[in-house]
């Protein structure tokens, strides 16, 4: 009987959609720089609904390198769950990232490693020579980066660099939704990851087309509202609501006070009064807001008590025991 395989001391996502032209130079690069690490490894590509020969493709490589697997979803379902359905299947003390476009270096892997030496939890690429076109691409990323810098507080150059590393347990225990995959070294600084970044070499693309445009910056601006209240209010919701609802009920109070006060000291009809009206919408409004945070308080605590259902559906595997 075949010995098992040995546990994973790194794991490597590639999630892809339509490169099949990408794939077979892809396999022999990470391969030949996986097996140069002396350490057991795996690799997973997960394909996320492609429409061309992509995980024939990926199926190719599974029987071509050793340590490879393959994933295919039931339907494109985006690249955060792509990732997020990868992190499952990974046993790897260690798992990192990285596109099948071949624009990141997978020689640049071993150098992020040996941060994990001194100390780091997560280790970040930064496309500091950005191998893309400045106004569609590059512009919007350093805005977008700058934001989600500011408001989450875990400041990074390059937030949608793909190749990262990050040790396990910081992965097993985030649960991603939507476009939430660029956040990730966010949501490990909330629970006290210590993060480095480190330049990273980007390369142009040469195969395939990019599946990216200006459309993506305005997700971006939504999922960083969404990260914003998932670290500071997820668990106590009513914080928000409530603290809403009372600024806005207590401003309609004050409103209300000084319309009386106009009422018996200067005699003015409270009918002649636009303020009293508006003072009624806020008082309405925070009373509403109030509510809502009582519902979400109720909300939350099914989410935590109830079992996940994940945001993808695997139709077969390839290389997996």
């Amino acid at each position: 009987m075949a010995e098992p395989e040995p546990k994973p001391h790194l794991s490597i996502i590639i999630p892809v959609y339509n490169e099949e032209e990408s794939l077979p130079d892809l396999g022999k690069e990470v391969s030949s720089v996986m097996e140069s690490l002396k350490k057991p490894f795996e690799v997973i590509l997960v394909d996320d609904g492609s429409t061309d020969d992509s995980y024939a493709g990926i199926q190719t490589l599974v029987k071509r390198h050793k340590g490879f697997r393959g994933l295919r979803l039931g339907r494109n379902v985006g690249q955060t769950a792509a990732i997020s359905a990868g992190i499952a299947q990974a046993h790897g003390d260690i798992i990192g990232m990285l596109d099948a476009d071949r624009q990141n270096d997978p020689h640049d892997i071993p150098m992020l490693l040996t941060k994990f030496d001194e100390g780091y939890d997560v280790v970040s690429g930064w496309r500091k020579d950005r191998q893309d076109p400045g106004l569609t691409r590059i512009l919007p990323s350093r805005i977008a980066n700058g934001l989600i810098s500011w408001i989450t507080g875990v400041r990074l150059h390059d937030y949608g660099c793909t190749l990262k590393l990050y040790r396990s347990v910081y992965l097993k225990s985030v649960r991603l939704y939507g476009e939430m995959h660029r956040f990730i070294p966010a949501f490990a600084g909330f629970l006290g990851a210590r993060i480095v970044e480190v330049p990273v070499n980007h390369r142009p693309r040469t195969q395939g087309i990019s599946k990216y445009g200006l459309g993506r910056t305005f997700k971006v601006l939504l999922d960083l509202i969404t990260v914003k209240f998932m670290d500071a209010y997820m668990a106590k919701p009513i914080y928000l609501f409530g603290g809403s609802g009372l600024v806005m009920g207590g401003a309609g109070v004050l409103m209300a006070l000084y319309t009386l006060y106009h009422k018996f000291h200067d005699h003015i009809f409270v009918k002649d009064q636009p303020l009293f009206q508006v003072s009624i919408f806020f008082a309405l409004a925070g009373l509403q807001l109030l509510l809502l945070g009582l519902v979400a308080e109720i909300l939350i605590r099914v989410y935590f008590d109830i079992k996940d259902k994940p945001p993808y559906f695997i139709r077969e595997t390839a290389g997996f025991d």
